[in-house]
């Protein structure tokens, strides 16, 4: 019963955040149009939306506007297309399949696709400075702040830069858990972060054990894709599997084994599980998402 209320919940939401990312994009048909509509292409209808999924379960804890977590929703999804986009070009992962249709470069060009990921991380931003998100706008800046730090070089931006330079080597556990917390880790613990401050309901300890909860949740993610990776096919990852052991990329499984890798990714479930039991039930949203975080399925 609890699961098939989770999907409800889900389901709902993804619909009616796709409605908003379809708002909130540029049209297709204003100049430049082929930007737009490579920027369109590269963010609708694809992915589960587990980040905007977090922000909004976080904001939901916390009694935010329904409105407000819409925009920062947005915003971290945006964000991510950008790094998905740039990601996939030659320079970077070099793939051909993102979300089970070509990547942006592919379908289009790569210096369009250089501009879809530059547009989309100005747009991310632009969300965020011209809506009221918080009522003080000194935490409406943190906020900002939150995300351009998630982002840029002590971030997602810096994640992939140790990522690229790992290629061939042979990292530590502590190496390979400082990349993904940056690389993965980062954005996931910003979008419950975003939403949870979208109210000032919220002690600043509660807020620290929600950035501990996305912060367990946001390495369990990369733990899983590790093995997914390694044991799922192309079909049913929507992008090319086994691309990181063809290019020597050091991974959890590649460290520890399919199956320690397995027990890595319930620990830190666990530990996440722990930290919302601070919450009781009204962060049963947070709880079901780790909980899908884990098993990857809906």
């Amino acid at each position: 019963m609890a699961e098939a209320d989770f999907q409800v919940w889900v389901s709902a939401h993804q619909s009616h955040f796709e409605i908003q990312l379809r708002q909130l994009l540029p049209r297709s048909d204003t100049v430049p149009q082929r930007l737009h509509a490579a920027m369109r292409y590269s963010v609708l209808d694809g992915g589960k939306r587990v980040r905007p999924l977090l922000a909004f379960a976080a904001g939901e804890l916390a009694q935010a506007n329904e409105a407000r977590l819409n925009i920062v929703a947005a915003a971290v999804e945006l964000i991510h297309a950008y790094s998905l986009v740039h990601d996939d070009m030659p320079c970077m992962d070099d793939d051909v399949l993102r979300r089970g249709k070509p990547t942006c470069h592919v379908e289009y060009d790569e210096a369009t696709a250089l501009l879809v990921g530059d547009a989309l991380q100005s747009l991310a931003f632009q969300l965020l400075a011209e809506h009221t998100l918080n009522d003080n706008p000194v935490q409406q800046l943190q906020m900002i702040r939150l995300l351009a730090v998630a982002t840029g070089s002590r971030g997602m931006a810096g994640g992939q830069a140790i990522d690229l330079d790992s290629v061939g080597k042979n990292l530590s556990v502590p190496e390979l858990e400082l990349m993904h917390i940056h690389k993965t880790g980062a954005l996931i613990r910003a979008a419950v972060m975003l939403g949870a401050r979208c109210s000032s309901a919220l002690t600043e300890e509660s807020l620290k054990h929600l950035d501990h909860f996305g912060k367990c949740v946001g390495l369990a993610f990369q733990v899983v894709d590790d093995v997914l990776d390694n044991e799922a096919d192309t079909a049913t990852l929507g992008k090319t599997a086994g691309k990181d052991a063809q290019r020597d990329k050091p991974t959890y499984v590649t460290l520890l084994g399919v199956q320690a890798a397995k027990k890595m990714a319930s620990e830190l479930h666990a530990e996440a599980l722990d930290t919302l039991a601070n919450f009781g039930q009204p962060a049963h949203r947070l709880h079901q998402l780790a909980d899908f975080i884990l098993t990857r399925k809906f």
